[in-house]
């Protein structure tokens, strides 16, 4: 009976810990392989740290296509805190972004958008 009882036990370990390595490298190939790459420009109208677990930087540019034309906003996260920095002394100033679209990241805990800024610079 114990040993039934035990290879139960080893095999329901198993079966988790497969599991658990499965998710965690579906997170890590959604993290460091990118859908998509491109550039934006526009002003930048709201950025901040937020959450209640997790802290992520969440912002928010206003992209002005065209005169007369309605602004398309565009929502981004940031996951380094040097792109944090520059995006913070930017706030109000026109600027061009460089981003990397990552599709099915499984939890918010990593960024509210599927978009992510990797690159900043001042725009004319």
């Amino acid at each position: 009976m114990a040993i039934n009882s035990r290879k139960i036990i080893l095999s329901a370990c198993m079966a988790l810990l497969v599991i658990v390595l499965l998710f965690a490298g579906y997170v890590w190939v959604t993290l460091n392989w990118s859908y998509s790459k491109g550039e934006r420009a526009g002003y930048l109208q709201k950025f901040s740290q937020k959450g209640w677990l997790c802290k992520t930087w969440e912002g928010e540019m206003q992209m002005i296509p065209a005169p007369g034309v309605l602004p398309e906003k565009f929502l981004f996260s940031v996951r380094e805190d040097v792109v944090a920095t520059q995006l913070n002394n930017s706030m109000g100033k026109k600027i061009s972004v460089s981003y990397e679209q990552h599709k099915g990241i499984p939890t918010t805990c990593f960024g509210e958008s599927e978009y992510y800024v990797i690159g900043v610079r001042p725009s004319e």
